[in-house]
């Protein structure tokens, strides 16, 4: 790999590594120059990505990582700085949906979702603020088209993601001062394995996806436009044609996207693992 990119000399540190959008921006990072620090909970799907990037040149750590325990990101970043130097990229990725009518979820359910995706986007900012401060770096937080728009079926996931924007609105502010500069990703569908996740987070590789493939989008072509976006340190960067439609939607016209929502019937994808997100049909 010859070193010539838009991050050469700088380091990466990407939480939910493993797979999907995440290991495709370490690929893409590494392409374009940083030393990458993957952290996430699935170690053999980690040493296989760094062998990867190793083979094609790159410099890559693995490192295991759970954001809903308290201490791990301190001591992942610790891990991170002492073997390949101060962070300046760094990515709160890990993340996962919890699905239902909130009918049939319990308050652990929301608990469960909020652990993973915005405190662990929190402990990851104050694990990791300090290296920022000195390296004049980009905070990138990984949301969704759905915390833009909430749907049936899926409010657990909204919120969380609904409450990630904000947390990058107001990170934007406090951060700027300090040389810091914070992105925020809003996906629409995207290949990941996210629908292959349950409730308690657990994998289901058997899982099909929903959505049809003509409308998800590959994750090298997501993580070039994500990767551009926070070397541009943009504010937000919207994903997939079909996902900034509805977010300019959304903002201009919400009752139509209300009256869509309704008349389409949508009522929250299946669990995977065989239970069905609405309880009436269980």
């Amino acid at each position: 790999m010859t070193a010539t990119g838009r991050f050469v000399g700088q380091v990466a540190f990407i939480t939910g590594a493993s797979s999907g959008i995440g290991a495709a921006l370490a690929r893409e990072l590494s392409r374009q120059g940083a030393a990458v620090a993957l952290a996430a909970r699935r170690v053999d799907r980690l040493e296989a990505l760094a062998a990867e990037l190793r083979r094609d040149g790159g410099r890559a750590i693995v490192i295991t990582c759970d954001v809903t325990r308290d201490g791990d990101l301190e001591r992942a970043s610790a891990t991170a700085r002492e073997a390949l130097g101060p962070v300046s990229v760094v990515i709160a990725n890990a993340g996962f949906g919890v699905v239902g009518p909130v009918a049939g979820l319990t308050l652990d359910d929301f608990r469960r979702q909020f652990e993973t995706n915005v405190f662990g986007v929190l402990r990851t900012l104050y694990a990791t603020l300090l290296d920022l401060e000195r390296t004049r770096g980009v905070f990138a937080i990984l949301g969704s088209v759905s915390g833009h728009i909430g749907v049936p079926g899926s409010a657990p996931y909204s919120m969380s993601k609904f409450a990630v924007r904000a947390l990058a609105q107001s990170l934007r502010y406090e951060l700027a001062p300090r040389g810091i500069g914070v992105t925020l990703i809003s996906p629409g569908y995207v290949e990941s394995e996210i629908h292959q996740v349950d409730n308690q987070g657990v994998y289901h590789p058997e899982t099909r996806s929903v959505i049809p493939g003509w409308l998800r989008m590959s994750t090298p072509r997501a993580a070039r436009q994500i990767v551009r976006a926070i070397a541009r340190r943009r504010g937000e960067i919207v994903i997939t044609g079909h996902g900034k439609a509805a977010v300019f939607l959304q903002r201009h016209v919400p009752w139509l996207v209300s009256f869509a929502i309704s008349r389409a019937g949508i009522r929250g994808r299946p669990e995977p693992g065989g239970r069905l997100a609405d309880p009436s049909r269980q």
